[in-house]
């Protein structure tokens, strides 16, 4: 980052999301290969997403920061800029991880990147609590010859927590609870449960519960080299499957007790083929109980959980590292 930044939630909130724009200044088309995300405040950085801007949005993301008091700009979802591909993230427990040395992701000549960072302030209620200056180092392949493009697909899921036993409070309501997560994050953001119920229930309605799983047809040829999971502080459980309940099923990821301090991506054995008409099923178990339990959770309200950007609010997100078409192995 440029400079310092000190970080402070915005609408009443305890997190914010906050873009930075850098420029690895490249002018020969190169590969993203590898990264490594350096949280120079540990305490406050929830999480991190890297997006690359292409050469013809370089302007609407410069205009974005010019027009945006401090370092960076608000950014909660994605970074605000039209076309971004996420090629890099971190959450706690992640380090580099390298694929197989001819896979990379493209960055044109003149290509920006826009670090999100994810600052949870659950500690200091929201209010400035100290400042982070964090980076990222980038191996970069400028040999373009031979490489194969990576690309990173997100299998998103809802979220129906209701409050745990014994709890009660007037965010245990849904409808309040998705207010109040619009209120925090805007209606982007406030709106994706919905959007999300929509897409996975066939139109049916919420159903409240601890597990929740989310269908999403392969478009096209394809083929996965590593799989993610991201949840909140309220994760038991996450699994990927390709073609389930088929004879040539097979789980892709299994974390069967997660924990929040281990998410790096996983370099999958054997690279998965996936045909257009797939299905790649996203399952997630969260657990109401964990909030009077886990010390930054521990006085925070009691609430009807549903996906939202804050840390005491919870995501479903399945990752899966691709290239376009069958491998070449």
């Amino acid at each position: 980052m440029p400079a310092a930044y000190t970080p402070q939630a915005p609408n009443g909130g305890t997190d914010e999301y906050r873009c930075f724009l850098i420029d690895p200044k490249l002018t020969k088309t190169a590969y993203l290969t590898g990264s490594q995300f350096l949280p120079q405040n540990a305490a406050i950085v929830h999480h991190a997403i890297f997006f690359r801007i292409a050469p013809n949005a370089a302007d609407q993301a410069r205009k974005l920061d010019e027009d945006s008091p401090g370092e960076g700009w608000t950014c909660f979802g994605d970074s605000g800029v039209t076309g971004d591909a996420w090629v890099a993230s971190w959450a706690p427990g992640a380090n580099e991880t390298l694929l197989a040395p001819n896979l990379g992701y493209p960055m044109p000549p003149g290509s920006l990147m826009v670090m999100q960072v994810h600052y949870n302030l659950l500690a200091t209620g929201g209010r400035a609590g100290g400042t982070d200056q964090s980076s990222i180092r980038l191996r970069i392949n400028d040999e373009s010859t031979g490489m194969t493009p990576l690309q990173t697909g997100l299998l998103p899921g809802p979220i129906e927590l209701p409050c745990a036993a014994g709890e009660s409070g007037p965010l245990c309501d849904r409808a309040a609870a998705v207010a109040d997560v619009t209120k925090r994050f805007g209606a982007g953001v406030g709106g994706q449960e919905d959007q999300l119920i929509k897409l996975c229930n066939q139109g049916a309605p919420p159903v409240a519960g601890t597990t929740q799983h989310c269908d999403h047809k392969v478009p096209q040829a394809a083929t996965v080299y590593a799989v993610g999971g991201h949840m909140h502080l309220l994760g038991r459980s996450i699994k990927i499957e390709l073609n389930p309940g088929t004879a040539g099923a097979r789980t892709l990821l299994d974390v069967p007790n997660y924990n929040f301090d281990d998410q790096a991506i996983r370099p999958l054995d054997q690279p998965a083929e996936l045909h257009p008409g797939d299905t790649l099923r996203v399952t997630c178990t969260h657990d109401a109980a964990l909030r009077g339990l886990l010390p930054q959770l521990k006085g925070s309200a009691p609430r009807y959980v549903v996906w939202g950007d804050g840390t005491s609010d919870e995501m479903c997100l399945g990752l899966v590292v691709t290239t376009a078409g069958a491998s070449k192995r």
